[in-house]
């Protein structure tokens, strides 16, 4: 770990203790926005870590601040800094002014599709978004709509079109949104909008799991070593290091996993990595938080416990912007389309440029 990697943890260590108890998670659950947190994650940079420093951001390198983005998801801190550090990226891209505050994205898809049009001289958008994350307690929603078939990267008023509102498994808002002729802040066309909408938010998630299951395996050992069971530690027993080293070594693939998309999606996202990082990271998860509520026994299924504050996280994330099976099927499209011959340059070689062409042309 470099030495700002180092601060940032310890940074965020710091501000968790401060400002994320359990009473702070319960009243975000309830849905009273987390404002004390907030404002300590922006007093030190680190809500505009990816925006560059010209445009008014922090400028973080982009390895660091998704180790902050890990060490957050570790806390389980209820904020939508992942959601925030995807729109920014975006924007970015659009070469579109990143607003201030607590930004969301809207997912693409869905059975009506955001469409702008052109109105005494405003731009307006009109269509749904369902299952946006944070939506209607966010400055700004950032959407792709269509306009005369391009892709349109689309800055809303974050109070407007709210709908409805209801709890993800980890307790986080997913609204959803109707607009109807309602006026944007601003729009930039971006080719692939759509796509790397959902490859931004699927590297996010992939990388907030990566911190929500260390601190699921931390949870796990702790309790094995302090539980007595026939005179002896839990964690002397085989069956459960088994289970343990098991847990282990799926944490250990999904931080590889997660920086090695993190290494190649530094500029852009690299839709091969970001692939195997999601699917992978979503098997991770899905045996880990198995394997820690069976160590814990029946305390591990209370809410007294904190473990859920992990693993419920864990559940809801890898559904979120394409689950396994979703980005499992863009490997497989991928392979395919390379060809035996071609398959295993594609896997060695994994450069921004074919990965992205590779599974542009599979689908």
């Amino acid at each position: 770990m470099s030495t700002i990697e180092q601060d940032l943890v310890t940074t965020i260590d710091r501000i968790a203790a401060d400002h994320c108890d359990r009473g702070a998670r319960e009243q975000a659950e309830k849905g009273e926005w987390p404002t004390a947190l907030w404002q300590a994650l922006t007093e030190v940079g680190l809500t505009g870590a990816t925006v560059p420093e010209e445009a008014g951001g922090t400028g973080l390198e982009f390895d660091d601040a998704m180790a902050a983005l890990r060490r957050s998801a570790y806390h389980a801190l209820p904020v939508p800094l992942a959601e925030t550090y995807a729109a920014a990226r975006l924007l970015v891209a659009a070469g579109l002014s990143v607003p201030e505050g607590a930004l969301t994205v809207a997912p693409s898809g869905g059975p009506e599709a955001l469409t702008l049009v052109r109105r005494d001289g405003t731009l307006r958008i009109t269509g749904s978004a369902h299952r946006v994350p944070w939506g209607g307690q966010c400055q700004a929603t950032i959407a792709v709509a269509q306009l005369d078939g391009r892709d349109m990267l689309v800055v809303v008023d974050g109070s407007l079109g709210l709908v409805s509102s209801e709890r993800n498994l980890a307790g986080e808002p997913r609204a959803a949104l109707r607009f109807d002729g309602t006026p944007v802040i601003a729009a930039a066309p971006l080719d692939h909008a759509s796509d790397r909408l959902t490859e931004e938010g699927a590297l996010m998630r992939s990388v907030q799991m990566t911190g929500a299951l260390s601190r699921s395996l931390e949870h796990a050992i702790q309790y094995a070593n302090e539980r007595v069971a026939f005179g002896r530690p839990i964690a002397k027993f085989q069956a459960v290091q088994q289970m343990l080293a098991v847990m282990a070594g799926h944490v250990a693939a999904a931080s590889a996993a997660a920086d090695f998309a993190v290494e190649l999606s530094a500029d852009m996202p690299n839709r091969l990595a970001i692939a195997v990082a999601k699917s992978r990271i979503g098997e991770a998860a899905g045996r880990s938080a198995e394997i820690a509520h069976q160590v814990h026994g029946a305390m591990g299924f209370t809410h007294e416990h904190n473990l859920h504050w992990s693993t419920r996280r864990l559940w809801a994330w890898r559904d979120e912007f394409g689950g396994d099976a979703h980005w499992q099927m863009q490997l497989g499209r991928a392979a395919a389309a390379a060809g035996p011959e071609a398959l295993w340059s594609l896997l060695a070689t994994m450069s921004p440029g074919v990965a992205a062409g590779s599974l542009e042309v599979a689908e």
